[in-house]
Formats: structure tokens, sequence, C-alpha cells
């Protein structure tokens, strides 16, 4: 009889599957319970899996990529050629994002395929017991191979995942493009974080998106932007602008210079235009899977903006704070199953019409939105503030850092540039004298004006 084995999937999936157990704890448990590590056709993966398993068994955690590394240079040694190749793929499977493809499908292929050799194995050793055994131990010879592979993710085990927690992760931040505001939140909006700009109608909330997204560009990373007020082509011209420094009104008469100078920019930017309130959260999931799908990297996310979403499933008669409020959290979920920063913005109520500092007290209708968020800054303009190109921004949130901190900014909407100038509150440290707390209070004062 042919020896069953993951051929006839081929090596790509194979390579994904050893993959998945190497980096995903409850998986790697699921499957070792009904996999043979010679289902696997490649010598190189059946040696490192087996290497994986051994070291679970020996010390009853799940390796860290760290110490598979370390194995793999120590343990590793009688054949070069399949040493060789396990480094190969090792160092392939940490920087290659494909790896991240199709693991739903991977993991309940492989599963279906190891549970029924499982299955086969018992049927076949119960026909030998048909003339010798009773009915009740044939039978749990079959039930226990159907119980094999169950599903055992309960949750982060405190012991067999101790090596994950004494592994460093990247918080990979992607710089806002202003010094200062890096300098406090340590480098810009991380992974899995969720960033929100507060900011009344008519103060340049897009063109800030704009700028966010124009800095991750610059960077050379992929911005997918959502516009949910304006059209795709406004956007797009924004960035032209915001990317070359040319004036909004001249655009058209440079076309062909801006085109030489976009092209070779190394990130991109998708928009994606949607109808106010026509689009979800579960809208954008769909269409960040479709990307993915086309290996589209997403490195950034820019919802423009947040409160004209439309919330998923809300029941009949639900307070628009509450919707909001399930909007954002479920924002900050896109920004952790993407691994990628989330930028959006927020309407302030009345009040922020006309303030010359806009705290988190300003936020429209749910102030629920400021317990999720990471990062939040506002943005004020008075009409004498737009007369002259200026305005405030407001450090109001700021997990990584320092908050609570105004800065002036210089800002051309005729161009989308914003600038941030240093606060006069940046270097005074903590108030250790009268006339130090006297300045404080002066700064204060004049930007609450």
């Amino acid at each position: 009889m042919e020896k069953a084995s993951f051929s006839n999937y081929g090596k790509d999936f194979q390579e994904k599957l050893v993959y998945l157990i190497m980096t995903e704890r409850p998986f790697c448990d699921q499957i070792g319970e009904v996999l043979d590590v010679s289902f696997l056709e490649l010598k190189h993966l059946q040696v490192l899996t087996t290497k994986i398993y051994d070291y679970k068994a020996k010390y009853q955690v799940h390796p860290s990529l760290k110490v598979i590394g370390s194995i793999i240079k120590s343990e590793i040694g009688d054949d070069d050629a399949v040493k060789e190749q396990i480094v190969d793929y090792f160092r392939r499977s940490l920087t290659d994002v494909e790896m991240l493809n199709d693991c739903e499908y991977i993991k309940e292929t492989s599963l279906d395929f190891c549970k029924k050799q499982k299955l086969k194995e018992a049927m076949m050793k119960s026909v030998g017991l048909l003339n010798t055994s009773s009915f009740d131990q044939i039978s749990k010879v079959i039930n226990d191979a159907l119980k094999l592979g169950a599903d055992n993710n309960y949750g982060y085990d405190y012991k067999k995942d101790f090596e994950e927690r004494y592994t460093l992760k990247a918080r990979s931040p992607v710089t806002t493009g202003w010094e200062k505001i890096d300098d406090i939140s340590k480098g810009g909006l991380g992974s899995g974080e969720l960033g929100v700009v507060i900011a009344p109608t008519g103060a340049g909330k897009s063109m800030v998106l704009v700028h966010l997204g124009t800095q991750a560009v610059k960077a050379g990373l992929n911005v997918v932007h959502y516009t949910l007020e304006l059209s795709h082509t406004t956007i797009g011209q924004r960035y032209d602008s915001c990317i070359t420094g040319m004036e909004l009104k001249d655009l058209f008469n440079f076309k062909e210079e801006i085109y030489e100078k976009v092209k070779n920019i190394e990130g991109n930017v998708i928009i994606k235009e949607y109808p106010t309130k026509s689009a979800s959260t579960a809208t954008i999931r769909a269409h960040l899977d479709r990307l993915k799908q086309q290996g589209v990297p997403i490195d950034m996310i820019i919802v423009d903006y947040g409160d004209l979403l439309k919330p998923v499933n809300a029941p009949r008669g639900n307070e628009k704070r509450h919707d909001l409020e399930s909007i954002y959290e479920e924002l900050r979920a896109i920004a952790q199953v993407y691994e990628c920063p989330v930028w959006t913005a927020s309407q302030t109520n009345r009040s922020g019409l006309n303030a010359e500092l806009i705290t988190m007290e300003s936020i429209s209708e749910s102030f629920n939105k400021c317990f999720v968020a990471d990062f939040i800054f506002s943005v004020s303009r008075t009409i004498e503030d737009k007369a002259k190109n200026r305005g405030k921004l407001f450090v109001a949130k700021n997990r990584n850092g320092r908050d609570g901190m105004p800065y002036p900014i210089k800002m051309d909407t005729s161009n989308i540039r914003i600038e941030v100038l240093e606060s006069e509150l940046e270097d005074l440290g903590k108030p250790d004298s009268k006339k130090q707390q006297e300045k404080i209070n002066l700064v204060y004062k004049e930007f609450k004006k």
C-alpha cells in the first residue's frame, strides 16, 4: 500500500504548514496529535519538525523562533546538505510575507488529512480485534482516534507559551513626518495601534490624514486610504500636492512633472472610495482580504473618517454614541488583525468650533472613542489662524510617551504642508521654582485663551 504523504499538495503547502507549526503553539499541539513527520516529503522539513516536537517534549514549552534558530545552528550537523536546506528555509520563512497567506486553508486541509490517516489506522487495527476483543474495546479504539486533533486552543497558556512573552516584538512605528511628535511617540504610530485626529469641520482633518499617508509612502510603505466623504481622485490629487509640494490649483498644469516625481517613489497608496455611511468595518475587512489575496502589502490603513462608517449589525434604536464606540473598537481590531497602524479622524462637538486648543472634552458624540485609541491629537485653527497659515496641535493621548503637549503648527492647505514647531513646554521639565512655574502657567494661558 502506498505511503500517505502531503506530496499531492506541493512544496509550498508543506513549507507553510511547518511555518505554522513553528509560530502557532495551539495549532502545533493540535496537529501534533495526528501528524506523522513522514507525511512531509521533504527531508529538511521532516528534520526541523522533529526537532521542534523533541524540544516541546523535553522542556514542555513551545520554542520561540530565536530558540529554533539556535537549535538549527547547534543540533543539526550530521548532514550538511540537509542543514543548508533548513537554514535556507528558516531564513525565507522569516522574511517571506507569502508564508502568512492561506493559513486557514493550510490548517483545515492538513488536519483533515492527518485525522483521516489516524482513523484509517484505527479501523485497520479494529479489524484485527474483531475475533479477540469485545465491542467496547473496539469502540474505544475508534473513538480515541476520532478525538485526536481536536481544537485545543483554549488561550494563552502561561507555561507552554513561556518563550513567547520573552520574545521582543517590534512595534514597527510609521513616522508622522513630524520630528517632535515622533520623539514623544517612540517613532510614530506602531503596528496594531489606532491613531485619531480630532478637529472641527473645515480645520483640515482630511489633509492631515493625507500628510500622514504621504510620510508612509515616502518611507517606501504601502498605504490603503479609505475615503467616505471626498472622491478618490480628490484624495489622489492631495497626495500629488503633498508629495511634490505643488499647489493644488496648479496640478493640471504640471501633470507630466508630477508623474515623473511620483512614479519613482518606492511606496504606494491605494485609495478606495465609499459613499458616506454605506461602508462598515466589515466592508473594509473584506476589501483588505481581497488585497492580501492579490499579494498587495498593507503597511498602513487610513479611514477618512471613522464617524462616517455605518455600524455593523447595530440594533434599531441604538444610540449614536454606542454605534461610534463600537466602530472605533472595530477599527482598532483591524489594526491588530492586519498588524499595521490605522489612522482615522473624529469631528469635534460645537465647543471645538472656535476653540484655540482642542482637548478630548471636545470630541463629538462618544467620549469612549478616546479609551480605544492609542494616540490622539487635535488640530485647531481659528479664522485668524487660517488666514496666517497657522494653528495648534495638541497631543491629547499617548500610550507610548508624554501627552498633554501643545505645539504651534504651520499649515498651508494650498499644497498640504504641515509643520510642527517646538513647544515652549517641551524643555521646561518639572517645575522646581516659582519662576519656572509662572512660565508654564503663561504658556498654558496663551494656548487656552
